[in-house]
């Protein structure tokens, strides 16, 4: 049986930040023979996070209790990261654990994902399996191809169909995030008659250059009236970029300052946030101040 210390009243205490991120760019190169696409993207964490409490438990059983009810059902991925993890290893202690959820759903900012991979990460600490990243990523991959790149806790370029990472600094600016409450389906994007699929692939230093295109923004637009509207407005006050496939989207501001003046400029019915952009997850830093 592992050895975890089940009276540990720190685990109970202590809540774990699951951080978003935004997609800088978004590039789709080609598809595969089973339907995934072939992408090319860069992930920037984000100072905004849901939050996750977990309490080991010796009965084995493992329980969520979530604040979002539309969350509090067996597919959520923070209960199937975590039978999956206690499958894996064949870990004979349980869970008690608590989701605050902050981030909105079907907005591009991955958190759904970035739950998951809290989950794998802190379960991996308190069951002491003592998994590497390395093997907690291709455990990720299978509950979604995002996940990995929370795992990892690193900013990064990634290809393949978002799952090969190469970790990168990025400047740390200010962004003001958008989001109008719209849920965004990537299967509808990714099956959208418009959506280029065969664009040149482009290069990291392409990226550094200025090619900061994100191919489904098009598609979002043409779907949804909203959502196009919010863009058109936004556009008025600066440059506009979409994270992912929607619904979120976001601009790039050198100081705080700055994000602040442009928030209040935009209309008070919007969702909307100024947050600074990460290279190191807070999860990362969680853990060593946890550990120390």
């Amino acid at each position: 049986m592992v050895d975890v210390a089940l009276d540990n009243k720190e685990w109970a205490e202590h809540w774990w930040p699951s951080p978003a991120k935004l997609n800088l760019m978004l590039n789709i190169s080609g598809q595969r023979a089973g339907g995934y696409h072939e992408l090319q993207t860069v992930f920037q964490l984000i100072a905004i996070s849901d939050w996750l409490n977990f309490t080991p438990v010796n009965t084995g059983d493992i329980e969520l209790s979530c604040s979002s009810k539309a969350l509090s059902n067996d597919d959520n991925l923070v209960l199937r990261a975590a039978k999956l993890l206690q499958q894996h290893s064949a870990c004979r202690v349980g869970a008690k654990i608590v989701l605050k959820k902050i981030l909105p759903m079907g907005a591009g900012l991955g958190g759904g994902s970035s739950n998951a991979a809290t989950t794998l990460v802190v379960l991996n600490k308190v069951w002491n399996l003592g998994y590497t990243t390395q093997t907690l990523a291709n455990l990720g991959r299978t509950l979604g191809a995002d996940v990995p790149v929370f795992i990892v806790g690193k900013s990064a370029w990634a290809e393949g169909i978002g799952d090969e990472i190469t970790p990168m600094q990025l400047p740390e600016k200010w962004f003001v995030v958008v989001n109008s409450g719209h849920h965004c389906s990537t299967r509808d994007v990714f099956t959208h008659k418009s959506l280029t699929r065969d664009n040149p692939a482009i290069t990291i230093r392409d990226f550094l250059d200025g090619q900061v295109q994100n191919v489904c923004l098009p598609v979002v637009r043409e779907m949804n009236r909203e959502l196009d509207d919010i863009y058109i407005q936004f556009s008025r006050f600066s440059t506009v970029y979409m994270t992912g496939t929607g619904s979120s989207m976001f601009a790039k501001c050198d100081t705080r300052q700055e994000a602040v003046a442009l928030l209040e400029q935009l209309p008070e019915s919007w969702g909307k946030w100024v947050v600074k952009g990460l290279n190191e997850s807070p999860l990362q830093k969680s853990l060593k101040q946890f550990y120390i």
